[in-house]
């Protein structure tokens, strides 16, 4: 079942066209990790897909639905009531964490429940906790940002995405920010979340835990899907030089 879909997904600043026309389609239940250079269009493509940034052209489908409405030819104006309930749907992990530094870690993962699904206070702090423990940080509820570590702090945050119920999950670099003793506890984390069934993309250097979890691996160049396949078709015999070329600068991973 299609879950979403993407038809001509365009994105500029100004001048800088970093993604062009793009089309993708995510099936319930798949893993797909977003491979590329620095500047390829990675978190561009993220974050229109929760219209962290609006898209300049083209169109996202959510369950067969057409999101916005056609303003002129090739572009479409959006509701902030429709996005809102779309970033419910479509849950979002960062690289920098976003965690609010005067909040507790439950504090963090309630404050969506609390301010958009306006749930009371008990019932919020008894679903928050239930996520920190899903991602082993039920000792860490009261603990402020300050005192956790890198590997902690993203936890927390994807409990706070797990908290909204989402139907996919965004997963922005999750580990780049973290000391390389600390990615692995974010990884295992991830892991079970794939092994749960959860329809994720997932923007990585993590290119063994790319070929281990992912169900499709998607190459981005130039803001363009230069590449795309299961995890052998693109990380053990891709056809392109250029996915060639970028998977022989990280040979420090192992598959």
């Amino acid at each position: 079942m299609s879950l979403l879909r993407v038809t001509g997904l365009t994105k500029r600043f100004g001048t800088n066209e970093v993604l062009r026309s793009i089309d993708l389609e995510v099936r319930q239940g798949e893993r797909i990790a977003i491979l590329g250079a620095s500047g390829s269009g990675k978190s561009s493509l993220l974050r229109c897909l929760n219209f962290m940034e609006l898209p300049t052209a083209g169109v996202i489908e959510l369950d067969g639905q057409p999101l916005g409405r056609e303003r002129r030819p090739g572009e479409r104006i959006y509701r902030e009531s429709e996005l809102t309930q779309v970033r419910q749907r479509i849950g979002m992990v960062f690289q920098q964490f976003n965690l609010f530094p005067h909040m507790t870690a439950v504090g963090n993962v309630m404050e969506g429940l609390r301010t958009v699904r306006r749930m009371p206070k008990p019932a919020a702090r008894i679903r928050a906790e239930a996520e920190l423990k899903r991602v082993g940080l039920g000792d860490k509820a009261d603990a402020y940002p300050a005192h956790l570590s890198g590997g902690q702090k993203q936890r927390v945050a994807i409990a706070r995405a797990l908290a909204m119920d989402p139907e996919m999950l965004l997963f922005d670099e999750p580990t780049s920010a973290l000391d390389p003793e600390l990615v692995g506890e974010v990884l295992g984390v991830i892991r079970n979340l794939a092994d749960e069934g959860r329809t994720m993309l997932l923007v990585t250097h993590e290119l063994g835990f790319a070929y281990h979890v992912a169900t499709r691996v998607i190459f981005l160049a130039d803001g363009t899907i230069h590449e795309s396949g299961t995890p052998d078709e693109v990380l053990k015999n891709p056809r392109q030089e250029r996915t060639r070329a970028f998977l022989a600068s990280h040979k420090q991973y192992s598959l």
